[in-house]
């Protein structure tokens, strides 16, 4: 059951905080929550509570930091994917060294994170990003041109590569050819054989070339690193925010450091329960509805791809399930490959436009344009590393799902039924899994307390975390308040309106109510 959620005592700053939500487009949307305490008297229909309520700390600047930063603005902006970042923005570099952790290693094994420092605000906000997508310092770089100046004169984006990924000893441990077949699920293919050999390839390969550090790499020690850049930036409270399945770390945060926690922002959360079918079944269903959005949004804007995207999308599949062609790195572009790469675009809802181009040149025979969304996750090289090493190793140690080959097989088939063009593909990571060790810790706790309040953005059409999960997990929470982006694409920070409940939360301290919605 949620906590309180904290509002003002005077009107007048009541009105005001409801004056600027109205200016940004936001409005309360229904929920099935609690009732919510106004003037500090409990409402006559809600139940009395224990709980205790905990306000948002006050901002606090850098006492002492030692982090030693240098100027990377051009190194950067070389590896940013589009869209491009003003050149207002200017960014500098760094690293830390933290507390690797990992079975049967010595504690003082350490291990190297990389961090990035957009904008000039006096006190850090750190910002983590998804494990399969871009690294955290590209996704500051790319959140600092997004979210609403005022934030930025109060804060600077602390980007940080979790550990394994982007510049923080990346994981390059899966051959090169089982990359691509890790992704070649063929939606409308019944043989899950393909996928099931390439992770037992994985697992085999990770397991030679990492040993115990396989287990080292997962969301609760990257808790630990992110304790770790919080007493090296010299602040008493973690300030952050997550996209995605990064809130995993915010949420092991918590378990590990209560009173450590400062001003948490929630893109998206993965949906925590444990029947797979319904989980599966909604991730299927909103990167269905997201590829929807992209057709109307295509036909309205008078794409390449037409009045009817979706069809354009299934007769690529048909034509590369007839002669896939081979990429530069020999991996060939089949039909799996080509969905996962226009999941990728459809997350990006600013690519768009790109994405469109893209798959109407793979329908004249030119895949390269498609094929490069994907690129990130299906190449490695030291300077640049595959993104999919490091999300195999992180979000197999994360889950505790192995479900039996057989199981897996009958829940991709009533998914396919259910959603054919995404069910088969849902279940993939399931495949992935299967050989990698099983977790032996229980996951950290949703429902941590005595922690401040918690601002969860969710979006209505999410491809990546759908709004269904991210509600599931926000009601185990026991502070956290909702607000609903009614856009599409992955992550709500793109919206003004989110982005003013987000910049009033941080910088102000004004708690949204409950529910509140946003307009797309």
């Amino acid at each position: 059951m949620r906590g309180p959620v904290l509002l003002r005592r005077h009107s007048l700053l009541l009105l005001a905080v409801l004056v600027s939500c109205l200016v940004a487009g936001c409005t309360a949307g229904p929920s099935k929550r609690p009732p919510v305490v106004e003037n500090d008297e409990p409402s006559p229909s809600s139940s009395p509570s224990t709980a205790q309520v905990v306000p948002l700390p006050p901002l606090t600047d850098p006492q002492s930091p030692s982090i030693d930063w240098s100027d990377c603005d051009q190194q950067t902006r070389g590896r940013l994917d589009p869209p491009a970042v003003p050149d207002s923005l200017r960014f500098s570099c760094a690293d830390v060294q933290s507390v690797l952790d990992a079975p049967d290693l010595p504690g003082r094994a350490q291990t190297h994170i990389a961090l990035l420092k957009a904008g000039d605000g006096p006190i850090p906000l750190v910002v983590l990003n998804d494990v399969e997508g871009e690294s955290g310092t590209l996704y500051a770089a790319h959140l600092a041109a997004l979210l609403p100046p005022a934030l930025l004169q109060r804060f600077s984006l602390i980007g940080v590569d979790r550990r394994g990924t982007g510049d923080s000893d990346p994981v390059a441990c899966v051959p090169g050819d089982a990359r691509g077949a890790l992704l070649s699920q063929d939606p409308s293919g019944s043989d899950l054989e393909t996928v099931l050999d390439a992770a037992r390839r994985a697992g085999q390969q990770c397991a030679i070339e990492i040993g115990t550090t396989q287990q080292a790499l997962d969301s609760w020690r990257t808790a630990g690193d992110l304790d770790q850049v919080r007493d090296e930036l010299g602040v008493p409270k973690l300030n952050a925010i997550a996209r995605g399945e990064a809130s995993d770390v915010l949420t092991a945060y918590a378990n590990r450091f209560p009173g450590r926690v400062g001003r948490f922002v929630l893109d998206g959360i993965p949906d925590p329960s444990s029947d797979q079918a319904t989980v599966l079944g909604d991730l299927a269903s909103a990167q269905q509805a997201t590829l929807e959005a992209f057709a109307a949004d295509c036909a309205a804007r008078g794409c390449a791809l037409g009045k009817d995207a979706v069809t354009a999308v299934t007769g690529l599949l048909d034509q590369l399930r007839a002669a896939p062609p081979l990429l530069a790195n020999r991996v060939s572009f089949a039909p799996g490959v080509a969905l996962n790469a226009i999941l990728v675009g459809l997350a990006n809802r600013a690519r768009w436009p790109e994405l469109a181009d893209a798959i109407q040149a793979a329908r004249g025979g030119n895949p390269t344009q498609l094929a490069a969304f994907v690129a990130p996750l299906l190449n490695g090289s030291p300077l640049a590393p595959s993104r999919l090493d490091g999300a195999l190793a992180t979000e197999c140690n994360d889950t505790t799902t192995r479900l039996p080959a057989n199981q897996i097989d009958a829940l991709t088939s009533s998914l396919r039924q259910r959603v054919p063009l995404f069910g088969a593909l849902a279940t993939q990571r399931l495949l992935w899994c299967l050989p990698w060790p099983g977790r032996v810790d229980a996951l950290p706790s949703l429902g941590v307390s005595g922690i401040p309040p918690v601002l969860v953005a969710s979006t209505k059409t999410d491809p990546v975390t759908p709004e269904a999960g991210t509600t599931r997990a926000a009601e185990q929470m026991t502070s956290a308040t909702q607000v609903a982006w009614q856009g599409s694409g992955h992550g709500a920070l793109s919206s003004p309106c989110v982005g003013e409940a987000v910049r009033a939360f941080l910088v102000d301290g004004k708690v949204p109510s409950d529910g509140t919605l946003c307009p797309a």
